[in-house]
């Protein structure tokens, strides 16, 4: 399956990163919609992000790792977290910190995902990217399009996921978990041809693994999307490749 929102321009880059920039720009409009929090005041819930996200940049080797590291180390405290760290750590953080219990607990899931979880991580970011284009999300998709290339996925693997199962080149094995992601996106379902061809080289486990995993990053794409996040860092957004 060919992403029909994309099938009519594949051979015309021009028009796609055109297309690129008019959803970023959607998307981001004129800025956030909640800003982010100053750190101070925000303590408590703060450091219960932060032990969250110090083990999701663990898992996923992100650059952002020494700053989580310096502020738990400061004991969460404000004024134990000098201003470099506190400039250091992400929008979102500072962001959710606003729901912050909420946001541990929807994390938890994807630590366990992440850091647990019992599909490759080849296969687990095949399936991160393809919801993450279905959804033009362009915090998401720029983001493990990093974490992509840290686990060896090429650039012109990460091109082909945006046309999907349907474009040549994959496995069978890596069509069925791409054409999974589209059918779950589609029609919150996942065929039985599809889900064969998924038994055939995942085990239990990984076969409920992959709709929840499809299912969290959707939910991380809708907050993030509605919320308006700034790209950070080195987040090319859907432009990254």
């Amino acid at each position: 399956m060919t992403d029909a929102r994309t099938s009519r321009d594949l051979p015309e880059t021009g028009r796609r990163r055109d297309d690129a920039a008019r959803r970023t720009a959607a998307i981001l409009g004129d800025g956030p919609r909640l800003l982010p929090v100053e750190i101070d005041g925000h303590s408590a819930g703060l450091r219960l992000i932060m032990q969250r996200m110090a083990q999701v940049n663990v898992a996923l080797d992100c650059p952002e790792t020494a700053a989580v590291t310096d502020y738990l180390a400061a004991d969460g405290r404000p004024e134990g977290a000098d201003a470099a760290t506190a400039a250091a750590l992400s929008e979102i953080v500072l962001t959710m910190v606003r729901h912050a219990e909420l946001f541990a607990v929807q994390t938890d899931v994807g630590i366990q995902l992440l850091a647990r979880g019992t599909l490759s991580a080849r296969d687990r970011e095949l399936a991160i990217l393809r919801i993450g284009w279905l959804c033009r999300a362009p915090y998401e998709w720029g983001e493990h399009v990093l974490v992509a290339k840290r686990i060896g996925i090429g650039s012109e693997e990460i091109e082909r996921v945006t046309h999907g199962a349907g474009a040549e080149g994959w496995s069978a094995h890596e069509r069925a978990i791409l054409r999974a992601v589209e059918e779950l996106f589609e029609d919150a379902m996942i065929s039985d041809a599809t889900w064969a061809t998924l038994a055939a080289t995942l085990d239990e486990r990984q076969l409920i693994e992959l709709p929840i995993l499809v299912g969290q990053y959707q939910t991380v794409a809708y907050y993030q999307n509605a919320l308006r996040l700034r790209l950070h860092n080195d987040n090319a957004g859907l432009t990254a490749r």
